[in-house]
């Protein structure tokens, strides 16, 4: 009698054990904004907390650097700069966000994160891109050129959708692998040509990295296919999926 509540006591603690573990995957959005802030973070944060829910990690937010320390930092499985702008990270809090990355740390951008940090080179090689110009926000076709990634195995092979569609400067796209490019001749203002990638990921400098320009407006935080993206991205830069 006491070996099998023994037994019972050891399976309910590994029980409790692994649910708490499940639990103590986490991220953190960082949606800090020097420059234009965008309306659509407050419902982009609303949306990333349902998807925690929905994948089972749990999601801090935060708009204050001070949180880029080493020891605060380590207890998140990925970083997200949701359309942060600007300047954001002063030195100490850039080499705390290098050192998290080197030790296998996770890093997704959102749409603005490439409008952000253009001082810091290790920061344009890590997002792949800076935000050059945009214009008007109108309808436009994806090509998914990816349909084998988690971000993107979902999507149709052409999307269309509404967004505002970025144009880059100081890309490095020969060094990350690109998932979906937009079609210029299905849209107006477009300035990087026949290969004008929109969403990518990569592994750097020890980590993971994942970036989507999609999520501009309200409406993406309601749409499927981009939270089906979106997710992906997370979960990627997060190491739990490949």
């Amino acid at each position: 009698m006491k070996r099998m509540l023994a037994n019972s006591m050891f399976l309910f603690c590994l029980i409790v054990l692994c649910s708490f573990s499940k639990k103590e995957a986490k991220v953190l959005v960082f949606s800090k904004t020097m420059g234009y802030h965008h309306e659509s973070i407050a419902v982009g944060i609303q949306a990333i907390q349902k998807l925690g829910k929905e994948n089972h990690f749990m999601v801090d937010t935060t708009t204050n650097s001070n949180a880029f320390t080493n020891a605060n930092l380590k207890q998140y499985k990925a970083i997200i700069f949701l359309s942060t702008t600007g300047a954001v990270l002063n030195d100490a809090q850039k080499a705390a966000f290098q050192r998290y990355i080197q030790q296998g740390g996770g890093y997704v951008g959102v749409h603005a994160a490439t409008d952000t940090e253009y001082d810091w080179p290790w920061y344009n090689r890590l997002v792949g891109a800076y935000f050059k110009s945009h214009p008007a926000q109108q309808n436009a076709t994806l090509n998914v050129t990816n349909n084998h990634f988690i971000a993107t195995k979902h999507l149709p092979a052409f999307w269309n959708r509404w967004d505002e569609w970025y144009n880059f400067k100081d890309t490095h796209w020969d060094s990350v692998h690109v998932l979906i490019t937009i079609n210029e001749k299905s849209y107006h203002g477009g300035e990087n040509g026949d290969y004008h990638p929109m969403s990518w990921y990569h592994s750097f400098d020890g980590g993971r990295a994942f970036y989507t320009a999609l999520g501009h407006t309200d409406a993406s935080y309601s749409d499927p296919l981009f939270l089906g993206h979106l997710s992906g991205g997370i979960l990627y830069a997060m190491h739990q999926k490949q």
